[in-house]
């Protein structure tokens, strides 16, 4: 029985052995092949079995994880300040703790396992020594600005070209994977939420630290003494993008739903460039975009604009009685 990822990588070699399809043609398929594909994996995987995996039919009935408060609620300065050390709950003399270690590793393999990775014969450990270059830990939990809204970043670095050497197709496979993983569960520890990523080897992560679950030791270390956060500024951006958010929501109870997914598009892009901007600059996950952006996602406004986009495309489908 072929497998969706092997559906995904036939759709790779068509178009390398048939040199007389053009490639927008062929680019179309194989959008509509991926979307097609992509969906029916999103759908499928184990329910609530120890195997893991990516799949539930249905999102789990847990509540909330601390790092995602409720819409509304009163974001504090004090959130982004720095501390005298990382978090006791999570280190122990500079090392991650081993138990945690455990956690996040054994969630990275069961992710993988999920997907139906065309890695023959390799699975559980065998596929992380197959596919895996290292499982990393990033942000705030990596630093000393840690806060009770701290996520676990868990990054999952695999070489893409072991899987296809079309490796932007392979990275909107990883980008979906973990994506819909993220949004069915609500796994956390300590009270951290674990949010997933796939990044390819030789990806640069814009964070001051990272840390090697799999090797146990610190990539880049981060330093308290480079902790320095324009509050003020993060909170003059963050503000404004939350204006632009009700003026679009205005929009669409007036029913003007093309206006609204229209800006809902733009807006979406300026925050993606803000934050970008804000990593790459030398003050990296410390500077004021980044901060901004941290802001609208804890005030529920990144969540917001997502549901406002859906409900402007059905309004705009739809036909009216």
């Amino acid at each position: 029985m072929v497998n969706k990822m092997d559906k995904w990588i036939q759709y790779l070699a068509e178009a390398r052995n048939n040199k007389q399809v053009s490639n927008e043609p062929y680019q179309r398929k194989v959008r509509k092949g991926y979307v097609k594909d992509r969906n029916t994996y999103l759908k499928g995987g184990p329910i609530a079995t120890d195997a893991g995996g990516s799949g539930y039919k249905k999102k789990p009935p847990n509540s909330r994880a601390l790092s995602a408060p409720p819409m509304g609620e009163v974001v504090e300065p004090e959130t982004f300040e720095k501390h005298a050390e990382l978090n006791p709950k999570y280190w122990q003399d500079n090392r991650l703790n081993p138990n945690i270690s455990k956690r996040l590793m054994k969630i990275a393999r069961e992710f993988l396992e999920g997907l139906e990775l065309p890695v023959e014969h390799a699975e559980g450990e065998g596929l992380m020594t197959a596919l895996v270059e290292d499982v990393r830990l990033t942000g705030s939990l990596a630093n000393y600005n840690w806060s009770k809204y701290s996520d676990m970043d868990l990054h999952i670095v695999i070489d893409f070209s072991k899987i296809d050497e079309n490796t932007q197709l392979v990275r909107a496979f990883f980008d979906a994977a973990g994506m819909r993983w993220n949004d069915l569960h609500d796994i956390a520890i300590y009270g951290a939420e674990v949010e997933i990523y796939v990044e390819n080897v030789g990806h640069v992560t814009h964070s001051a630290g990272i840390y090697s679950i799999m090797k146990d030791e610190w990539v880049i270390e981060p330093n308290p003494d480079t902790v320095e956060i324009d509050y003020e500024n993060a909170l003059h951006k963050s503000e404004w993008f939350l204006t632009q958010i009700e003026l679009i929501e205005a929009d669409l109870l007036e029913r003007d739903a093309r206006a609204a997914l229209t800006s809902i598009r733009r807006l979406k892009r300026k925050i993606r460039r803000m934050r970008k901007a804000g990593l790459e600059s030398p003050a990296q996950e410390y500077s004021a975009e980044n901060i901004a952006f941290k802001i609208l996602r804890r005030e529920g406004a990144l969540d917001k604009l997502n549901d406002m986009k859906y409900d402007a495309y059905d309004e705009i489908l739809s036909i009216g009685e």
